[in-house]
């Protein structure tokens, strides 16, 4: 981690939404999402947060070799938002706790707020991280 990597950062992203990040396209094996309303997923919108607390982080870690995980959401879906529109996410780090970041977050679709909340995440060492989930997933085999 920099020492740049301090609250009060903040980070703005914009994204159109697509079908393919509606409802029915969450769980192609899910019969019954398909016939859920062609709008943005709550399961995409966590995603899109996820993305953009990304994006603010990376300037500040030793990215690659660091990374971050998402480890906590709390966020209300408020709003649906239909494919085409602009959704504007915006993220502000409000606490370092060592490698533990907690975020404020929201998102708009222009015509409404979809979604405020807090997300937090937490740095890795992207090496140390994968050897572990290597050794976990040796137990699939067993």
């Amino acid at each position: 981690m920099k020492k740049t990597l301090i609250p009060g950062i903040e980070y703005s992203f914009k994204f159109t939404t697509t079908e393919s990040k509606s409802v029915p396209g969450l769980y192609p094996e899910a019969d019954e999402f398909k016939a859920m309303p062609n709008v943005f997923a709550t399961g995409f919108m966590v995603g899109l947060i996820e993305w953009t607390c990304i994006r603010a982080l990376n300037p500040h870690i030793e990215w690659p070799v660091e990374q971050s995980v998402g480890t906590h959401i709390d966020v209300s879906h408020v709003a649906a938002t239909p494919p085409g529109f602009e959704i504007t996410t915006k993220v502000k780090l409000v606490e370092v706790d060592g490698r533990k970041l907690v975020f404020e977050v929201e998102a708009h679709d222009g015509v409404d707020l979809i979604t405020k909340g807090i997300h937090e995440r937490f740095i890795i060492d992207k090496e140390k991280f994968d050897k572990k989930m290597d050794k976990k997933s040796e137990n699939l085999s067993t």
